[in-house]
């Protein structure tokens, strides 16, 4: 594989990453987690044309498109550098009449990920909390929870939400994946790796803990192919490990791949699928600061990793899919750079 890279902007801060498309076209979007810090969008042939999502919000953890909208979105704002999240919230954004609106949803203290959840025709919400108070920076007496609610169809209504689970240490990592052919929100902490079901049937929310040391991050895939997920984990909190952890006998989960290179503050994780091949995406923050992908080779049974580029230090990554290339969207937040690889076949 090649790649190409495209420098869209320099966003102190640079944060948080996603993708959605508005009235056809294809937008990217990066935010700010700085005091005050702005999300802009893009689009074109080569993500030229720059569009004001917000000028002054900063503080954003997480941004998800509403499925089956044009252009709808719930973001977080006021998270802030230092854990300075007791003002955290989420706010509800659309593309209307040219431009972006955007105003508060939800006041939900030190909310540091979120999601959306589709099951039997119905959204639903799913927001976890890196803690419940702090007094100091290192101050991790009051630990974070999960929270679950139905959206509403018109977001101008309350949406009412309750805890389902609570004592989550350092509840820092998400991501949204499959379990039991079901899609499911996966969360992280320092008691480990636990799966939230959203309801379906006669069933209500249910939460499973899959794994139980300390886990920062994770990213889910069947990247060998034999329909069953691996877990690819950076642990511990901020942590300068990462492996790639797969079931074994129904009961254990083994680690079958160690990141062979010294890190710090290990943050981006993604795992999927690259032309075909099963690819994990990691970004670290400190030291060599390396933005990289692990690959799965099926001729030989083994995990190959490839350094993309160092000195970024990239906090989180989103991936598109096209027809002759692959997009990966990344939040180099070292480097405060907005930025896009163009990854082709060769």
């Amino acid at each position: 594989m090649k790649s190409r890279k495209i420098v869209l902007d320099e966003i102190s801060r640079c944060y948080c990453v996603n993708h959605m498309t508005v009235d056809g076209v294809l937008r990217i979007v990066f935010a700010s987690e700085e005091i005050d810090g702005p999300c802009y969008a893009y689009s074109g042939k080569n993500f030229e044309h720059k569009e004001v999502v917000w000028e002054k919000g900063g503080g954003t953890m997480s941004f998800s498109p509403i499925p089956g909208t044009n252009g709808e979105f719930l973001a977080i704002q006021n998270f802030f550098p230092g854990f300075n999240a007791k003002d955290a919230k989420i706010v509800w954004g659309k593309y209307k009449d040219g431009r972006w609106e955007v105003k508060d949803f939800l006041k939900l203290p030190y909310v540091h990920r979120f999601d959306i959840l589709e099951s039997e025709g119905k959204l639903y919400f799913i927001g976890t909390t890196l803690c419940c108070s702090k007094q100091e920076r290192n101050d991790w007496s009051d630990p974070g929870m999960v929270w679950v609610g139905e959206l509403p169809y018109d977001l101008n209504e309350k949406m009412d939400i309750k805890p389902i689970k609570d004592f989550l240490l350092k509840n820092h990592g998400y991501c949204q994946g499959y379990y039991q052919d079901k899609q499911v929100g996966f969360i992280t902490c320092d008691s480990g790796l636990y799966v939230v079901i959203p309801p379906g049937g006669n069933s209500d929310w249910e939460i499973k803990q899959l794994m139980a040391d300390q886990i920062s991050d994770v990213a889910v895939y069947d990247l060998d192919k034999n329909g069953e997920n691996e877990y690819a984990v950076i642990t511990p909190f901020h942590g300068n490990v990462m492996e790639i952890r797969k079931i074994i006998d129904d009961r254990r989960y083994e680690t079958i791949y160690t990141y062979p290179y010294e890190m710090d503050f290990a943050h981006a994780i993604w795992a999927g699928e690259i032309f075909g091949t099963p690819t994990v995406v990691l970004g670290v923050r400190r030291a060599e600061c390396e933005l990289a992908y692990i690959q799965y080779n099926q001729e030989t049974n083994q995990f190959e990793t490839h350094i993309i580029e160092k000195g970024v230090g990239t906090a989180n990554v989103s991936l598109i899919h096209e027809e002759d290339r692959v997009l990966l969207i990344a939040a180099n937040h070292t480097k405060n750079e907005a930025a896009v690889y163009i990854i082709t076949k060769s």
